[in-house]
């Protein structure tokens, strides 16, 4: 008997480990994020998943306006986190960015800075198609931000 091949069939989130989720929801829905649900995530079963054992998590599940992309916030109670990859350069290995496109970079620029966020280097266009920009977020995390010139 031939076995089937699997096929990829979508991408369903990119998750993100926060200290404080109250703070990443206020940011990432300023940026235009919905929340669609928020849950506590415990027991023997999710730790069998993650390779944590027994494991407490409180998760916030926020998706693109577009309803196609996700991002999941989790804030670990148990077991105790232990890395901190937030302030590691973008060319870390590893090292974990989400990218968003926006429809006024400048814009969206001013209102994530009242949230905190702090640019890393500067606003450059590449060549006719796109601006471009790295911002810190909450906590450092590494957001990219794209507005496509039309």
């Amino acid at each position: 008997m031939k076995s089937k091949k699997s096929t990829l069939l979508r991408m369903d989130n990119v998750g993100i480990v926060v200290e404080s989720l109250d703070e990443a929801i206020s940011f990432f829905t300023e940026l235009g994020l919905k929340l669609e649900g928020r849950a506590m995530i415990e027991g023997e079963w999710a730790g069998r998943v993650t390779g944590l054992g027994d494991q407490q998590v409180e998760a916030a599940m926020m998706v693109t306006p577009d309803g196609h992309s996700r991002l999941e916030l989790s804030r670990f109670i148990t077991p105790a986190i232990v890395a901190d990859h937030r302030n590691a350069p973008v060319n870390a290995l590893g090292y974990l960015r989400a990218m968003f496109t926006v429809s006024d970079i400048h814009e969206m620029l001013e209102r994530l800075q009242k949230h905190g966020a702090e640019l890393v280097g500067e606003v450059v266009q590449y060549e006719n198609s796109y601006r471009l920009c790295y911002i810190r977020g909450p906590e450092g995390l590494l957001i990219g931000l794209a507005e496509e010139l039309k």
